[in-house]
């Protein structure tokens, strides 16, 4: 290249540094830089905290399940080959509630035919006594997850799915365990949930039964004491006499009890708030465990109508307080593929069939499947009628079959 031609062809490239520079320098380029920055910085972050939460709740997190994205990995769920996927349902305090923390206030199947658009939700009593796989003897169905826990973090899960398992016939494939703290942050977050009664609702008995007094909590003096007695017999015989008092508890009530002490909803529609919807699925005592259930169900009903109405999983702000909050809250031994599998099913469900029913102690020998019994150790128990699991686990075979259904309905959602 000849001397002038090497100077034309710095000239040009000096001219096209300071086009480029000025380029860079440009107000807008500034700006779509920044964004981009934080794009980028904003995307890692929202990836790690949900990685994070995932792995806090389930078995892996984010990265662990990028290789069911692979083309040709089977992405089918566990039950899904067979045409229905069950899984267990547990709802409790929490693990450090000191009132019972980590015994499973709530036990429902949630089984799903996604090829059939099928669902049903069956409500499992937690008295019913039953053959505990966390220990090797029986217990009530409520203490076997607290159980497992003490095996270990994690365990509660295992040992509930396998004794839920022998008690319904069926496989359970996977579990989702939520704390009242947890229940109630997304009710928070999803702003309320709506409940229609047909008529006032009361629980006025629950929330304030005395307790031994203590210096903390229960405080407040009734008057009434708690007898701890042995029996006397009559001489050379097995045969009760009397009883005698050996010692005497003074009993007190709560001066900050739960929902107020008297839980109260007037005929109409509420939307309830976090605190409400949870007096109102807890409250038991005035009416019984199964119409608990029963109301367990609707709650979870209209949670699950609110979660998927129109914005609110689309809502980046009720999407973030979900991830913040949520973690320590709830657990499940699904993997994070396998939750949008799962919701990439029920989305192609729409109309689906829905199936309910409540294990209760109906008269009705088509529909009351349990029994109730005292018994020495473990004060009130439910016992299956029969005595074997024959009749339970062919209800839960043929829910989908059957017209026993206490409701079947179809759904729009």
């Amino acid at each position: 290249m000849s001397y002038i031609g090497k100077k034309q062809f710095v000239r040009s490239n000096n001219i096209q540094k300071e086009k480029n520079k000025k380029f860079y320098q440009a107000k807008w380029f500034k700006i779509i830089a920044v964004i981009a920055i934080i794009l980028i910085i904003g995307g890692g972050i929202f990836l790690w905290k949900a990685d994070s939460f995932f792995k806090k709740i389930s078995n892996g997190g984010i990265f662990q399940t990028l290789v069911h994205n692979i083309p040709g990995v089977d992405n089918q769920l566990k039950g899904e080959k067979e045409g229905r996927i069950n899984v267990l349902l547990l709802g409790m305090r929490g693990a450090n509630d000191p009132a019972g923390g980590t015994l499973a206030d709530t036990i429902m199947i949630l089984s799903v035919e996604p090829k059939m658009k099928k669902v049903a939700l069956i409500s499992i009593p937690r008295d019913l006594f039953v053959d505990n796989s966390a220990v090797g003897y029986k217990t009530k169905l409520n203490a076997v997850y607290a159980y497992g826990e003490r095996k270990g973090n994690g365990q509660g899960i295992k040992y509930m799915e396998k004794t839920i398992s022998s008690i319904t016939g069926i496989p359970i494939h996977y579990a989702v365990v939520i704390n009242f703290n947890g229940f109630k942050k997304i009710i928070d977050i999803i702003g309320g949930v709506k409940i229609t009664l047909d008529k006032p609702f009361e629980e006025s008995v629950q929330f304030n039964q005395p307790q031994v007094c203590d210096k903390t909590t229960f405080t407040i003096p009734t008057g009434k004491y708690e007898n701890k007695t042995v029996n006397v017999y009559f001489p050379g015989t097995k045969k009760i006499k009397r009883k005698r008092i050996i010692k005497s508890y003074p009993l007190c009530t709560n001066a900050h009890p739960e929902c107020n002490g008297v839980f109260k909803l007037s005929a109409g529609t509420h939307i309830l708030n976090s605190t409400d919807a949870l007096c109102y699925a807890r409250s038991r005592e005035t009416s019984n465990d199964f119409k608990r259930a029963k109301r367990q169900q609707e709650v979870l009903q209209a949670v699950k109508n609110q979660l998927l109405s129109a914005g609110t999983l689309t809502n980046f702000a009720k999407l973030n307080g979900i991830l913040n909050n949520l973690g320590d809250n709830v657990k499940t031994d699904m993997q994070i593929w396998e939750m949008k599998r799962f919701y990439d099913l029920y989305k192609k469900m729409q109309g689906y069939q829905l199936y309910q029913r409540v294990i209760d102690s109906s008269d009705n020998s088509q529909t009351g499947l349990v029994y109730g019994k005292k018994d020495a150790t473990f004060g009130d128990i439910l016992l299956l009628k029969g005595n074997n699991y024959n009749k339970i686990q062919n209800l839960f075979q043929n829910i989908f079959n059957s017209n026993l259904q206490e409701n079947k309905k179809s759904s729009s959602d």
